[in-house]
């Protein structure tokens, strides 16, 4: 399957990207899978590394209502907690957008992906220069800036006290988009976010 490369200068390159970012949207973005997937008002999943058993439990029944409901979901996938939710999203039908936090230039597509690439339901995305072949703490911080920014609405599962994630809670709440977390995370809920449980999610803002 054909990489596809955008830049601020190309009509499908996301507004949004430079609406929130400013200076820092990125110079070109690289697809890979169905870039019609980006035109869908889509919910960016976050989680801390470490996160507490309840929340865990309460995310994975979460991650089964967005299946369930067919809520486009997008993320870097990057912690447990994150990886777990990809895999019950991807049992399911609805559109999935996974960033990873390096190049997708040279990176081999994971089994478990082709499955989804060849429904048309699953798209790959990375503003990182091909040179870029390894996530690290920067690169990870910077893309999940990038997937909030694309994301019509954010869920964060559990942000450890003053750590990025929760700076990034702050930074969507800025943005003024719909920031939703679990009723346990009074941390972000004491920034201003929406408490959010399965059978809520028909209310979701995206």
């Amino acid at each position: 399957m054909n990489l596809t490369t955008l830049d601020p200068e190309t009509a499908q390159y996301p507004v949004g990207l430079q609406r929130y970012l400013a200076a820092e949207a990125p110079k070109r973005i690289v697809f890979l899978g169905n870039q019609e997937i980006l035109r869908r008002r889509t919910l960016a999943l976050f989680c801390s590394v470490k996160c507490p058993g309840s929340a865990i439990l309460q995310t994975h029944d979460l991650a089964q209502g967005l299946r369930a409901a067919g809520i486009p979901a997008m993320s870097g996938f990057h912690s447990s907690v994150e990886r777990e939710c990809l895999t019950i999203l991807l049992r399911g039908t609805q559109p999935i957008i996974v960033c990873p936090a390096r190049s997708i230039e040279a990176m081999r597509t994971p089994a478990g992906f082709k499955q989804a690439l060849d429904q048309g339901r699953l798209l790959l995305l990375s503003s990182f220069a091909a040179g870029v072949r390894r996530a690290t703490v920067q690169t990870a911080a910077y893309r999940n800036r990038l997937v909030a920014a694309l994301a019509s609405a954010v869920f964060v599962a559990h942000a450890e006290p003053s750590s990025t994630t929760e700076q990034l809670c702050e930074d969507v709440l800025a943005w003024g988009k719909p920031l939703y977390t679990l009723s346990c995370s009074e941390n972000i809920l004491a920034l201003g976010a929406r408490p959010l449980n399965v059978d809520q999610i028909h209310k979701l803002a995206c």
